[in-house]
């Protein structure tokens, strides 16, 4: 794979943590290009490789290019890019199909990097789980052996898997975060310190490594505390947006407990069954 030159389309986090992941494997990263020249300069100060925010200035007759662009500019790029026939051309993205290289290059495919990141965390890009799809076996064997110098978790995924796996990522990552920050706000009315919160949430995630959601949900919801739930409610009358989903998220963690407990029921019942 070192023989194999690298350009970076893109200089946003994705590309500050895929950058430095290319170089300390070993590859040969010559080149990235960013429509901000202070981003793209940025991230060849970070890295030490060249960089570039003219279009015609990026280089055409390399292997492989990585497009680390947003999603509403990402077809609009490939079609801006030079490159040779047989380049390798890969997109980054969660939601987008593969099939959005099609008609614009024979050899292409997705390596999705199924993680959060921002340009001041460094990250250990070998932890991370890499999804994988392509276009034809030439595209399979680059991409495979690209993906393991990067990371020791490698799946092969279709666009509509990488689709659902992308909603589950906004769901478990996005929303949550957004929870701690109205949970902050809640706080920082009482002259409270988010850092209260760490630990919980410190030990929230971790549980979740150890055991399913399920078995590790807790709270007045899970207890079915209408006490607590509706003196919860009351504290947040004036912030409708809140209450709102304070007893939809409620609600949907009594209905699953109900759902488990059922469940729960039903196989003990079989289980008997069976002794029998």
């Amino acid at each position: 794979m070192t023989d194999k030159r690298i350009v970076l389309i893109g200089a946003g986090n994705v590309a500050h943590n895929l950058a430095p992941a290319l170089l300390l494997a070993g590859l040969n990263l010559c080149q990235i290009y960013s429509r901000s020249i202070e981003s793209a300069r940025e991230l060849g100060k970070k890295t030490g490789i060249s960089y570039t925010s003219d279009l015609f200035a990026v280089y055409p007759d390399c292997d492989i290019y990585f497009f680390c662009v947003n999603d509403d500019s990402l077809l609009s790029m490939i079609k801006s890019v030079r490159f040779k026939k047989d380049a390798l051309l890969i997109h980054t993205s969660g939601s987008q199909p593969m099939s959005i290289f099609q008609n614009h290059a024979q050899n292409y495919g997705v390596l999705y990097p199924l993680q959060t990141f921002s340009k001041k965390r460094e990250l250990n890009f070998r932890e991370i789980p890499l999804c994988l799809e392509y276009s034809n076996e030439y595209s399979h064997g680059i991409l495979a052996k690209l993906a393991g110098c990067l990371s020791d978790r490698v799946e092969e995924m279709s666009s509509e898997k990488r689709k659902k796996l992308h909603l589950a990522g906004v769901i478990a990552n996005n929303f949550v975060n957004y929870l701690y920050g109205a949970a902050g706000k809640i706080l920082e009315e009482e002259g409270l310190d988010f850092a209260l919160l760490r630990p919980l949430i410190f030990e929230t995630a971790h549980k979740v490594m150890l055991m399913s959601p399920e078995e590790a949900q807790t709270g007045p919801a899970r207890r079915n505390d209408d006490s607590i739930l509706g003196m919860h409610k009351a504290l947040l009358k004036n912030n409708k947006k809140l209450y709102t989903l304070y007893s939809l998220l409620s609600d949907s963690i009594k209905e699953a407990q109900v759902k488990n407990e059922v469940k729960t029921t039903s196989e003990e019942q079989q289980m008997s069954l069976n002794l029998w």
